[in-house]
């Protein structure tokens, strides 16, 4: 008989930890292979394109007949506003208050245009711009907070990620690698959700438009609330995932995002009116609307043409304040999961 003798086996090196490939790419590949996700994107380009249609239906080069109506209603509009000033200049009179303290200031019918009373107009750039901007950033950031959201309680839900410490049992770099996937996703929504607003806006000007010259600063000032709108894009998208990961769910996460805005936010209004300027929907407004949001304060009640005060609410704190909605849930979130058990 014949023995056969084995080898040693030799200890594993410090590079075995990595026979597996990246832990970036594997989890970027798992990210896209995710159905729900492709999903939600399928039906963002969907609804961009309705959007397309809807706005090339919708605005035109309106006609001389057009016109005529318009100035028509415009006419009927000033006439009634100056008969309503005119009863309330009489009974201003009758209680002895200066007119334009009672009535409010004398109509300026100079600044109206006619191009507002049109049923058919052609497409302006110059005025439709940053409306376009802060809707497609909000579109965005909804589906980034459905896509952050998601992309965690699917993993739970799977409990993919408790298999996953078996091969990477560093739970901080497994977590960090997943919020960097979701990161650079939440990027390219945004990114891509902005370009898909030029590419609209320069499709409706150049077939339904007007040719009108923008005016000056409009590509910087458009950029940087787009480039905000990113921001808030990637935000929101953290914010989902700290609520999945805290709660181990995605039906969950998305119940507690209803419940804040429907419920806790209208709950804080009513308490106190000034707690408005520190709630997460006026500072993401306020992120992106160029110049931020004012907010009146209606808890100060005063009778002087002045009226109630008014706090703005700025670009930088909207970002702070969102900034720091995040990095709490977001931060809560991870450390429960290097800390408590997963089974």
């Amino acid at each position: 008989m014949s023995a056969v003798t084995e080898q040693p086996t030799s200890a594993p090196g410090p590079t075995s930890a990595r026979r597996g490939g990246s832990l970036f790419r594997a989890e970027l590949h798992r990210f896209t292979a995710r159905r729900f996700i492709q999903a939600l994107l399928g039906l963002a380009v969907l609804g961009w394109l309705a959007a397309v249609v809807i706005g090339l239906l919708q605005f035109g080069e309106p006609t001389d007949a057009d016109y005529a109506t318009a100035r028509e209603r415009m006419a009927e509009v000033i006439a009634g506003e100056e008969a309503w000033r005119a009863d309330c200049a009489v009974e201003a009179e009758a209680v002895g208050r200066p007119v334009d303290e009672f009535c409010g200031p004398p109509l300026d019918a100079s600044t109206w245009r006619v191009e507002d009373f049109l049923d058919t107009a052609p497409f302006d750039l110059a005025s439709a711009a940053g409306p376009g901007a802060i809707g497609f950033a909000a579109a965005a950031a909804v589906l980034a907070f459905l896509v952050g959201a998601t992309w965690i309680g699917a993993e739970w839900s799977t409990r993919n990620i408790v298999a996953l410490l078996f091969w990477v049992p560093d739970r901080l770099r497994v977590i960090g690698t997943k919020i960097g996937v979701l990161v650079l996703a939440a990027l390219g929504i945004g990114v891509a959700a902005q370009v898909a607003w030029l590419a609209m806006g320069w499709l409706l000007r150049t077939l339904v438009g007007t040719d009108s010259a923008l005016p000056a600063g409009f590509w910087g000032e458009l950029l940087a609330a787009q480039a905000r709108g990113v921001l808030l894009a990637v935000l929101v998208a953290l914010i989902g995932f700290g609520l999945a990961n805290l709660v181990r769910n995605t039906g969950a996460a998305l119940g507690i995002g209803f419940v804040y805005f429907a419920v806790v936010e209208t709950a804080l209004r009513i308490y106190d009116p000034v707690l408005e300027r520190w709630l997460l929907s006026i500072n993401a407004v306020a992120l992106v609307l160029p110049g931020g949001v004012p907010v009146i304060d209606y808890s100060v009640l005063t009778t002087g043409p002045e009226g109630p005060p008014t706090y703005l609410v700025t670009n930088l704190q909207g970002g702070l304040v969102v900034g720091a909605f995040a990095a709490v849930i977001l931060g809560a979130g991870v450390w429960l999961f290097v800390r408590r058990d997963l089974q």
